[in-house]
């Protein structure tokens, strides 16, 4: 404990007085500070000026980083027959329709990602109130009902990161690993930002972005300089 206590004092003193930092310098700040004995994550916090409860300022989406999550990600398909193979070819860990309806249902949620062709959305519609609190409802806006099962799983295996507003109008997400090089994170931050920006509702009003900051999993956050965000 007094290890971990000095190693948090430590980062907190190198974080002090410093706010609305440039990406890259932001970047390099949370790197070396990152000290835990495994790869912590990167991760971004979005405050936007909206209000979900209305239905016209809910903001979801999806982005595919240019450089991936660093995370190995493990997708539940629910098809039947041809879509089942495909789903298995691409690299699903779990295939299945009513099997996999029942172990759900068991307390079986060993997966980071749910995907199902549209004719099983009946069924899966049927599991949510356990997959939708965990955001792990498919949904076609985000491209997890589709017909073209194989390009949503090698998508989701390859850097793909799913966002939706929180109640308090905060999107989080994990966006990379700290061993990537300072380069790689600024790519995904700029490419998460620019998405999550497009991703703008008809109803948002006034200012959208209102502050954005990183962190990793176990160290203190630090805020952007938002004119640093914008993708080149």
């Amino acid at each position: 404990m007094a290890k971990l206590a000095k190693r948090v004092k430590k980062a907190q003193e190198a974080f002090a007085g410093k706010e609305n930092l440039a990406v890259e310098a932001a970047v390099a700040l949370i790197k070396s500070a990152a000290s835990a004995k495994f790869d912590e994550t990167l991760e971004i916090a979005m405050n936007l000026g909206v209000d979900p409860r209305h239905a016209d300022q809910m903001v979801r989406g999806v982005v595919q980083l240019p450089n991936g999550t660093g995370k190995t990600v493990r997708v539940a398909v629910f098809a039947r027959g041809a879509k089942a193979d495909e789903a298995k070819a691409a690299g699903a860990e779990i295939v299945g329709a009513e099997d996999l309806l029942e172990k759900i249902q068991g307390g079986m949620l060993d997966f980071d990602r749910c995907i199902a062709t549209p004719d099983m959305m009946p069924l899966v519609g049927r599991l949510g109130k356990v997959l939708g609190p965990r955001n792990l409802m498919p949904n076609p806006k985000v491209g997890t009902v589709t017909m073209d099962v194989g390009t949503a799983v090698k998508n989701a295996k390859g850097g793909e990161v799913q966002f939706k507003v929180e109640k308090a109008g905060v999107i989080h997400a994990g966006i990379g690993k700290v061993s990537f090089s300072d380069e790689k994170l600024a790519e995904n931050v700029r490419a998460f930002v620019d998405a999550v920006t497009r991703a703008k509702p008809a109803g948002a009003k006034g200012t959208y972005v209102k502050k954005v900051s990183l962190s990793s999993t176990m160290g203190p956050g630090v805020s952007l300089d938002l004119a640093t965000t914008a993708a080149g």
